[in-house]
C-alpha cells in the first residue's frame, strides 16, 4: 500500500451538498449552473468570457476551431506534454509542429518556436503548455506570435491560478484551456473550460460545443459542432472547487517550498520558479539520471511517484509520420520524476519523501 500517494483529489461536504441541490432541482444537464460557473471562472482569470466543456481535450479542440485553425494549417506546440495537447490539433484538422523545450522550466523554448515557424509553411497558431503548473515564457511567445501573425491558444490544463508577471494564465492568448480532471488543482470530476477576451471566439466555441447552435439555442444549427457540454452537476462541484482553489494552491506551494529546501543538498534537480512567474505545482517534478531506480526505491518506502511523460509526443506511435527531433525534451523524458505535492501531503509525509530520497543516495 502507498502511504503517500502521488495524487489525492480533495472533495468535501460542500461539493456533495451542491450536487444534491442541483439533482433536486431537476436541471442536471447544461443550464444556469454551468452559466454561473463560466461567469465565475472568467472573473477568476480576469477574462471577458468563459465556455465550459466536457473535459480539457474538448476545450482545446473547441478553442482551436474557434480561433480558425483547420485543414491545411500547422500549429507549433511542445512535444513534452500529455498527448492531448497535440491530439486536439489533429482533431481540428491541423498538424502539430513540435518545438523543443527549455530544460529548466520544461516549457516551450521561444527560440525553438521561432525556428520551427521559419522552417515550416502554413503555421497558423502556437499552443504553449503551462506544464506542471509553471507558466510558459508568455512575453517572448506573444512577441513571436505577433511577428508572424499567429493565433495563441494557451494549454493551461495544469495551471489554474498560475501567473506570469502578475497576470493570471488563461488571459494571454486568443483563447486558453483548462482541465478539471480529478488530479488537477481543482476538479469537476471531468470537465474543461475555455477562457477568452474575444467575443467572436467565445461565441464560436459555445456554438461548437453545443451541436453548432447559436447562442439563442433551439434547433437552428449554424455550423457543424459536437456535444462537448458540461453537466450542471459538474459545474456545481466546480463552483465550490474554484472557491477553494486559492487555498489548494497555497498548500501546494508550501509543500513545494518544503521539498525544495529539504532536497537542497540531494543529487536531484528541483523545480525552478523564475522571478516573473507564480508556479502552482500541479506536479513537483525533479530531474535525476537514476529516475527509475529512485522511483522503485520510493515505491518500496511507500511513496507514490509519477513519470509525466515517459515518451515525448513526437516519439509516440500515433505520431510516427512526424519527423521532428527535440533532444532536450527527449532527455528530460528520461529524467523527470514527480513527487507528491498535493494539499493532502502532511509534514510527516514530506519528511518521509525527503528521507527516502536522501537514504537512497547514501
Amino acid at each position: 500500500m502507498t502511504d503517500v500517494p502521488i495524487a489525492a483529489p480533495e472533495m468535501g461536504e460542500r461539493e456533495i451538498e451542491r450536487v444534491r441541490e442541483v439533482m433536486a432541482s431537476g436541471r442536471i444537464a447544461d443550464g444556469p449552473e454551468v452559466r454561473a460557473f463560466e461567469d465565475e471562472f472568467a472573473a477568476f482569470c480576469e477574462t471577458d468570457y468563459a465556455v465550459a466543456t466536457s473535459n480539457g481535450t474538448t476545450a482545446l479542440h473547441a478553442a482551436l476551431e474557434a480561433v480558425g485553425v483547420g485543414e491545411g494549417d500547422k500549429v507549433v506546440t511542445t512535444p513534452f506534454s500529455f498527448v492531448a495537447s497535440a491530439n486536439a490539433i489533429r482533431l481540428a484538422g491541423a498538424e502539430p509542429v513540435f518545438a523543443d523545450i527549455d530544460p529548466d522550466t520544461f516549457n516551450l523554448d521561444p527560440t525553438a518556436v521561432e525556428e520551427a515557424i521559419r522552417r515550416e509553411y502554413d503555421v497558423a497558431a502556437v499552443v504553449p503548455v503551462h506544464l506542471y503548473g509553471l507558466p510558459a515564457e508568455m512575453d517572448r511567445l506573444l512577441d513571436v506570435a505577433d511577428e508572424y501573425d499567429l493565433a495563441v491558444v494557451e494549454d493551461a490544463a495544469q495551471a489554474h491560478g498560475a501567473a506570469f508577471d502578475g497576470r493570471t494564465v488563461g488571459s494571454f492568448g486568443d483563447a486558453a484551456c483548462f482541465s478539471m480532471y480529478p488530479t488537477k488543482n481543482m476538479t469537476t470530476g471531468e470537465g474543461g473550460m475555455i477562457t477568452t477576451d474575444r467575443e467572436d471566439v467565445a461565441e464560436r466555441a459555445a456554438s461548437f460545443v453545443n451541436h453548432g447552435r447559436p447562442p439563442s439555442g433551439g434547433y437552428e444549427h449554424v455550423r457543424v459542432g459536437h456535444n462537448f457540454r458540461m453537466t450542471s452537476m459538474a459545474a456545481a462541484i466546480g463552483r465550490v472547487q474554484l472557491d477553494r482553489l486559492p487555498d489548494f494552491n497555497e498548500a501546494r506551494r508550501s509543500n513545494a517550498a518544503a521539498l525544495t529546501d529539504a532536497l537542497a543538498d540531494a543529487d536531484v534537480v528541483t523545480p525552478t520558479e523564475p522571478d516573473d512567474r507564480r508556479h502552482v505545482y500541479h506536479q513537483y517534478t525533479i530531474r535525476t539520471d537514476d529516475r527509475d531506480g529512485l522511483a522503485d526505491h520510493l515505491a518500496d518506502e511507500g511513496v507514490g511517484t509519477g513519470v509525466y511523460y515517459p515518451t515525448p509526443i513526437h516519439e509516440q506511435p500515433a505520431y510516427d509520420g512526424v519527423s521532428h527531433t527535440a533532444p532536450v525534451a527527449e532527455r528530460t523524458a528520461e529524467q523527470a520524476l514527480s513527487l507528491p505535492v498535493h494539499p493532502n501531503v502532511s509534514e510527516d509525509d514530506l519528511r518521509t519523501i525527503t528521507a527516502a530520497i536522501q537514504e537512497y543516495e547514501r
